[in-house]
């Protein structure tokens, strides 16, 4: 299988070419030239296997140049104990037709580790494949709303030929992210934040990847310490492919459960803001996965709720700084991927033309509009909905006291547009609702939802929490309290080339 960009038909790399480049040189983003099919048998016999098997069944049409070997020993290194339930990934059934996906059982209590525990192997594999890459040290640079960063941190710590450098916005996250990222440990690591918000993070991060390859100065310091730039966010498709295997995982457990019947069609709902995660779930379908709908839910930065219900992006609107942090972005990278798969157009070369037209409006005029045959499709696959803060936090509680059941902010933005959508629809398809977050990365928020005031310190607010709820912080958010800040760096949004450049300089 090779990959193409989804602004020019004529570039052509194998996986591993499109792992190490993360971003496409004309700025597109990595795409499959034709997706592959996953049979209603495969899925049946995913059912007995351990996930790292699951992994490998999904993950190997897509790696093309690489061996099954490969694959098996990169899954199994994955997902092995660094994950606290031994199936990885679980499923909380709490209703007949509700089910909660919980994806934050990975060393970092977010989804975020269910693709970057994966991508380091993924990685080191490219690069021994790339010859362009041989030999050379791979400078992963990464922009976070909050979760990525963390899961990248650790992913890559101390990894042999690797160095890890991640942007934050320095007021857009939640003081257990913050703490999380700045306490990390590892040689091979730096953590900046940013006076800016997750999009300045982001559109930096792609500027200095560009610049990797024509600024006269960024070059030659990559040169001189031979190394070449690569992504950990979602804009690599090495962190994309690992997440089409929960939903298909998911669909199999409830399989094998006898939750669902071979065939049967289930809703999917997400919470998303750079929109990779539901992009996975909408691969998934379009390999052979049964799915009726996707249920994308944003919070109060809802630029994709009103893309999905009129076709006009828009990303000209305030910015709101929310409790459910990693949902706060207005430029949603992975939609063109999405756009891509949907134009109609036979032609290769019109289809990367239309995608070239639209997001030079976005970046000028800050919105573009696609036409009526795009409009269509995404009616007939998405509904979108957003949630404010206080039906967040009114969310959060109505769900622990009718379920005895603790959810982040993120998955309380999922759940009540899961409401809201079955509500409007009349849909009894059985869903499933992502929950992307531990409730303890955002303890202060999720204890004041439920009627009390949290403490100064973030960890005597956990200790209530627990109290409260009769749930327990996980271990590796409790050990953060004893660490040492290492990070506390802080730079204006155009000067992440720079801080680029003495980070290279010190590695």
């Amino acid at each position: 299988m090779l990959y193409t960009s989804t602004r020019n038909a004529d570039i052509k790399v194998t996986a591993s070419e499109a792992i190490i480049q993360g971003l496409s040189e004309d700025g597109g983003l990595f795409v499959p030239e034709k997706l592959p099919e996953i049979t209603t048998a495969e899925i049946e016999s995913l059912g007995k296997m351990q996930y790292h098997e699951r992994a490998f069944t999904i993950l190997q049409k897509f790696l093309g140049d690489f061996s099954d070997t490969e694959i098996q020993s990169a899954v199994k290194s994955a997902y092995g104990r660094n994950f606290s339930v031994p199936d990885v990934t679980q499923i909380k059934k709490l209703s007949a037709d509700c089910f909660v996906l919980e994806l934050f059982h990975g060393p970092t209590c977010a989804f975020k580790d269910m693709a970057l525990q994966l991508l380091p192997y993924l990685m080191l594999i490219s690069a021994e494949k790339c010859t362009s890459v041989q030999g050379k040290r791979i400078a992963i640079l990464t922009a976070t709303s909050g979760d990525t960063g963390k899961a990248a941190l650790e992913g890559f710590k101390d990894v042999p030929g690797t160095s890890v450098t991640v942007f934050y916005p320095e007021d857009g996250v939640s003081e257990m992210q913050k703490r999380q990222m700045t306490t990390q440990q590892g040689a091979n690591v730096r953590v900046c934040a940013v006076k800016g918000n997750f999009d300045d993070c982001q559109n930096g991060v792609k500027e200095i990847f560009t610049s990797g390859r024509t600024d006269g100065e960024l070059a030659a310091e990559l040169q001189k310490k031979n190394m070449v730039f690569s992504s950990a966010n979602s804009i690599n498709w090495g962190r994309l492919a690992p997440q089409i295997v929960y939903y298909i995982s998911a669909y199999a457990s409830l399989l094998e459960s006898g939750e669902i019947k071979t065939g049967e069609k289930v809703n999917i709902c997400v919470p998303t803001g750079n929109f990779g995660n539901i992009l996975a779930a909408y691969y998934a379908k379009q390999m052979g996965l049964p799915v009726n709908k996707l249920i994308c839910a944003s919070n109060s930065n809802n630029v994709l709720t009103d893309f999905i219900k009129t076709g006009v992006y828009d990303r000209q609107r305030e910015f709101y700084t929310t409790v459910s942090p990693s949902m706060d972005i207005l430029i949603s990278s992975n939609l063109e991927r999405l756009i891509y798969q949907y134009h109609l157009s036979p032609n290769p070369d019109e289809k990367c033309n239309s995608l070239q037209e639209w997001f030079a409006a976005l970046k000028t005029q800050g919105r573009y509009e696609v036409n009526e045959r795009v409009k269509a499709k995404i009616e007939r696959d998405f509904y979108g909905g957003w949630c404010n803060e206080s039906d967040t936090a009114a969310t959060i509680k109505a769900v622990f006291e009718k379920h005895a059941y603790l959810i982040d902010p993120h998955t309380a933005v999922a759940f009540k547009i899961y409401d809201e959508y079955k509500a409007a629809s009349n849909d009894d398809c059985k869903t499933i609702i992502v929950s992307t977050a531990n409730p303890y990365k955002f303890c202060g928020a999720v204890y004041r939802s439920l009627g009390k005031e949290p403490e100064q310190d973030e960890f005597m607010t956990a200790q209530k929490l627990e109290w409260l709820t009769n749930t327990r912080m996980p271990d590796p958010l409790f050990r953060t309290q004893g660490l040492p800040v290492r990070f506390s760096d802080s730079v204006e949004k155009g000067e992440m080339k720079k801080a680029v450049i003495e980070i290279i300089r010190s590695l």
